[in-house]
């Protein structure tokens, strides 16, 4: 997707991602210092920002005409800040959008606090929004995400991880908050439960094939595009999908070198591992498995009224298999 595309989706809803971001700021403020700045620091990287800019779309491609999607889509960007937060200390990561992370600056203790921190304020919005079906989807999606990374910490180091077993990783971490901020912007809409449903199937599918690019990016990205250190996944022992297909169709020799890079956390082969990657069709392979689930994100709102706001969640799905970033 070219950058025009991308600026015509911000575009589309531009003055309601405004009014995101100030909801943003103003409850970010703490009395605290230092939650404050950490705060401050992991926000202002940016980011794509998809899972509140979902939660906008889908809100006016049902013609919703309030402010509450903005609440909203302020609550999954703090759920997504305080999981990046814990997720950086947990993968002892240094380098994300770019930037060093809030734990190489911080540290450690620091940077679990202020995700803590988010997560609580997360919750303080939604009960302000005094509606018993939005505090059960953030509840249910922040349960589930936690689940997800601790399947996620059982797989490290585990050569022996089957492609059902990631998948259900990717669904739990990753899946669960795109699904549920596309919910939210069909519920505060007032849709039917058919369509939240819907929307929800549009999230999760995704957010599915958004992880898959990932991990192809994770092998064959530029770090100053992805940023992140490329390789990450491999030294922190990591088994995802290019990896999982190559100890499941390479050759004797590759799944030997392989099973010793995931149980030890070696990136010291990792021209060797991505040749065998390469060649063994695995990145063609995951992208494969991306490209499926991005169509299954486009058609399950095949029956949303044709809107702008439509045509872009059409264009976000595209973009989801079609970047280098």
């Amino acid at each position: 997707m070219s950058a025009a595309t991308q600026n015509n989706i911000i575009q589309t809803i531009a003055a309601d991602m405004d009014a995101v971001n100030s909801v943003i700021r103003q409850r970010l403020h703490s009395e605290v210092p230092l939650v404050n700045q950490i705060a401050e620091y992991i926000i202002s990287a940016g980011g794509k920002r998809i899972r509140p800019v979902l939660v906008l779309l889908v809100a006016n491609a049902y013609s919703y005409r309030g402010v509450a999607h903005h609440e909203l889509a302020a609550v999954v960007e703090f759920i997504h800040t305080a999981t990046l937060l814990h997720d950086d200390v947990v993968d002892e990561s240094s380098l994300r959008r770019g930037r060093a992370t809030a734990n190489a600056l911080f540290g450690n203790a620091a940077s679990v606090l202020v995700g803590d921190f988010l997560y609580s304020r997360a919750f303080q919005m939604m009960v302000g929004l005094d509606n018993m079906r939005v505090m059960q989807i953030l509840s249910d999606a922040t349960n589930v995400i936690a689940e997800g990374e601790v399947l996620q910490l059982l797989n490290m180091h585990d050569p022996d991880v089957t492609q059902e077993r990631y998948l259900q990783v990717i669904r739990s971490k990753t899946a669960k908050l795109f699904e549920a901020a596309a919910e939210l912007g069909a519920l505060v809409a007032g849709a039917t439960d058919a369509q939240i449903a819907s929307a929800g199937e549009y999230g999760r599918s995704l957010g599915t094939a958004f992880q898959l690019i990932d991990d192809v990016l994770d092998y064959a990205g530029d770090a100053s595009e992805i940023g992140k250190n490329v390789g990450d996944d491999l030294r922190e022992g990591k088994p995802t999908l290019p990896l999982i297909y190559l100890m499941e169709n390479g050759s004797a020799a590759q799944r030997e070198l392989v099973r010793s890079c995931i149980e030890n956390g070696d990136e010291q082969h990792f021209d060797t591992i991505l040749a065998a990657i390469t060649s063994s069709g695995a990145l063609d392979y995951t992208r494969e498995q991306a490209v499926i689930a991005a169509k299954r994100a486009s058609d399950a709102i095949a029956d949303l009224p044709d809107s702008v706001y439509k045509e872009s969640l059409l264009q976000l799905a595209h973009f989801s298999v079609h970047r280098n970033h």
